[in-house]
């Protein structure tokens, strides 16, 4: 079992605050292999696919009495029929107890959680494998942007084309079929795929509704489905103080840099495809790091752009920039964007910035690191 110590260190942290861990992600994104890596000692697992599982939890609390270890996890616990009733009465009446359970989404996307254990649970997101994970699972950085970050994918021996396709039929019948009651799933793969393509890129519903001959309201009901459960991400413009800033058109960025390259049949990778890929994978790690930030964009309208802000501190925000080659960098962009919010530490993020250090461009400061030294 490859040892995922961040992950475990998230969990560990947030059973600190509640006692609930909802632990979400992608299919196959390695939810139950993190969740037995908490230790056989440790914990009591229940598989909620199981059919038997119904009846063993029937009575909360006869249930939880029985549990000896101090550690109960609920994988996959919306295939029961009221897993709010469960975990509430577990968190009430054992409040000892530690509780982990896991699932596709958030928990508001089931009508099964109307009570959505506020005050009792904290989420924990699950990505694809970071940067800081490829040595342990003895990756190089080109695999991982190939094959993308879903443990199955990047520890087959090649790219194959059938995982994806069948991952993205079971992502249908078993999370989106099931939460939100789509029916079509032909109209649904086209979208999915569509903005696979169009990923990283600026996104706008009447030219998608339009491109696809389907209406803007259905466009609009499987964005948000796809973004509920954790496989498109909409990174909106930051804006404030500056001249012709966007203000509305929000970027679209899918779940894995495998399904990018997938979508837009990049086989074998190009020099030129890297730079994309790399972007995505900043972000993924962005959201593992910062998980109560939300990551904006910055762009005017006469195109420049800075990747990735993080509003960290008041009146302070902090510059990404993702580069595969940092000789490749401009910083005419972001000296704009400093000429109108001052504040704030400039990244340039690339795989060669191992150790970190200063580089001067004119009068602006840019530290050139790797995605690590994103989490101060």
């Amino acid at each position: 079992m490859i040892e995922r110590p961040f992950w475990r260190q998230r969990i560990e942290e947030a059973w600190r605050e509640a006692p609930i861990v909802w632990l979400s992600g992608v299919r196959r994104s390695g939810k139950t292999t993190l969740a037995e890596s908490l230790g056989t000692e440790r914990i009591f697992y229940v598989n909620c696919d199981l059919p038997t599982v119904e009846d063993m939890v029937s009575d909360p609390q006869v249930f939880f009495r029985s549990c000896v270890k101090p550690v109960v996890v609920f994988d996959e616990i919306h295939q029961l029929r009221d897993p709010a009733r469960l975990l509430k009465i577990g968190a009430d009446v054992f409040p000892k107890l530690k509780i982990l359970a896991t699932g596709s989404s958030t928990l508001a996307a089931s009508n099964k959680f109307r009570d959505t254990l506020t005050g009792r649970k904290r989420l924990v997101h699950l990505t694809p494998v970071l940067w800081d994970e490829l040595a342990a699972f003895g990756v190089t950085l080109p695999q991982r942007l190939f094959q993308g970050g879903l443990p199955p994918a990047l520890l087959a021996e090649a790219k194959r084309p059938t995982f994806y396709r069948e991952w993205m039929d079971s992502f249908f019948a078993r999370d989106i079929q099931r939460l939100f009651g789509f029916r079509d799933m032909n109209r649904f793969d086209a979208l999915f795929e569509y903005l696979m393509r169009q990923s990283g890129g600026q996104f706008e519903v009447t030219k998608t509704a339009s491109a696809l001959g389907i209406t803007r309201p259905t466009v609009e009901s499987h964005l948000s489905a796809l973004g509920i459960t954790h496989a498109l991400t909409l990174v909106r413009p930051f804006y404030g103080g500056g001249q012709h800033e966007i203000v509305k058109q929000p970027k679209v960025y899918a779940f894995d840099t495998g399904f990018v390259s997938f979508a837009r049949g990049w086989d074998p990778l190009r020099l030129e495809d890297f730079g994309a890929l790399w972007e995505h994978f900043v972000l993924e790690h962005l959201h593992a790091s910062f998980p109560d930030l939300p990551v904006r964009y910055w762009r005017d309208k006469a195109g420049r752009e800075v990747d990735f802000v993080l509003a960290q501190r008041r009146d302070e925000v902090d510059a990404i920039e993702c580069k595969w080659d940092p000789g490749a960098f401009d910083s005419s962009a972001l000296k704009l964007f400093r000429s109108y919010y001052p504040q704030g530490r400039n990244y340039l993020v690339t795989p060669s910035g191992d150790p970190a250090y200063n580089k001067r461009y004119g009068d602006l400061t840019v530290t050139i690191c790797t995605p690590t030294q994103l989490r101060a």
